[in-house]
């Protein structure tokens, strides 16, 4: 039992980092209704700008806190440059954008970084704490936390300040949006800015122990099984997920390391079965 909540444990704690890239993409999707698939690669480069400044000899908050700007500001200008001539267009050309984005950042990241995962800093103290008879890691407690701490902020930004309500009525309609005096490019602006930081958090979180490229899978993978309108979704499908690859890895002998991304692909296609929109998405009804 003891080796069972070791394992459900570590699953949560790389869970949490799913989640945080899941809720940057359920964001982006919530403020503008396209799913950003250049996400991951755009935190990733502002993870490696972070970890540049800690090179520069930049203490590692200060470093973060710049990032975190500087990934802001990032989003800002994707939005301007990418996105906002082809807010008239159909969705779909704006997904193969995104898509360009992906080729994009990872070719500069290569570019400036080389294709060397370089060692990120931990944002947390090594060592572990016991809990009853398990050991739990300093670094997954934190992430937890700092999980916790991001959920209760965009639920908070979405459902009682001013700003997240018109963020969800510029993605919702944005005619009538703009009859009502909400300024819509500047609602998904910000959406873009928003997602964009929470992304770099991800990415930070993950740097010491992954590579990032596959965590957007697994982002994407949360956000499916969560519901793609649901911020509380995403942090629940991010768990989901971590956990149950954890287990999958260790109990399902054949799958091992390499083949342990099978398991969130299962949990996927199983919940896309029995309920298309996620366990927490909304079924939207249109009348005619």
């Amino acid at each position: 039992m003891t080796l069972f909540l070791q394992i459900v444990l570590s699953g949560l704690a790389t869970g949490a980092i799913y989640a945080a890239l899941a809720l940057a993409l359920v964001l982006i999707f919530r403020a503008t209704n396209v799913v950003n698939f250049g996400q991951g690669e755009m935190a990733t480069f502002s993870a490696y700008c972070t970890w540049q400044l800690c090179l520069w000899g930049l203490p590692l908050w200060l470093s973060l806190a710049i990032g975190l700007a500087g990934s802001f500001v990032l989003g800002i200008l994707a939005f301007r440059v990418f996105v906002r001539p082809l807010l008239a267009a159909p969705v779909e050309a704006t997904v193969v954008v995104t898509l360009g984005m992906f080729v994009l950042f990872q070719a500069m990241v290569t570019w400036l970084w080389g294709a060397e995962q370089k060692p990120f800093p931990s944002l947390f103290p090594e060592g572990s704490f016991s809990l009853g008879e398990v050991q739990v890691l300093a670094s997954s407690a934190g992430t937890l936390l700092i999980l916790i701490v991001l959920a209760a902020a965009i639920a908070s930004l979405f459902a009682v300040t001013r700003l997240g309500l018109s963020m969800r009525a510029a993605a919702f309609d944005r005619v009538r949006s703009v009859l009502v005096g909400i300024n819509v490019e500047r609602m998904l602006m910000l959406g873009w800015g928003f997602a964009a930081a929470i992304g770099m958090i991800a990415a930070v979180l993950v740097a010491p122990r992954l590579l990032m490229t596959p965590i957007l899978f697994y982002g994407l993978a949360a956000a499916t099984v969560g519901g793609w309108d649901s911020p509380l979704g995403a942090i629940a499908g991010g768990l989901l997920v971590g956990v149950s690859e954890s287990l999958g890895a260790n109990y399902i002998g054949f799958l091992g390391a390499d083949m342990r991304i099978a398991v969130p692909i299962g949990l996927t296609l199983f919940v896309l079965l029995v309920k298309p929109v996620g366990l927490f998405g909304s079924q939207k009804v249109t009348k005619l």
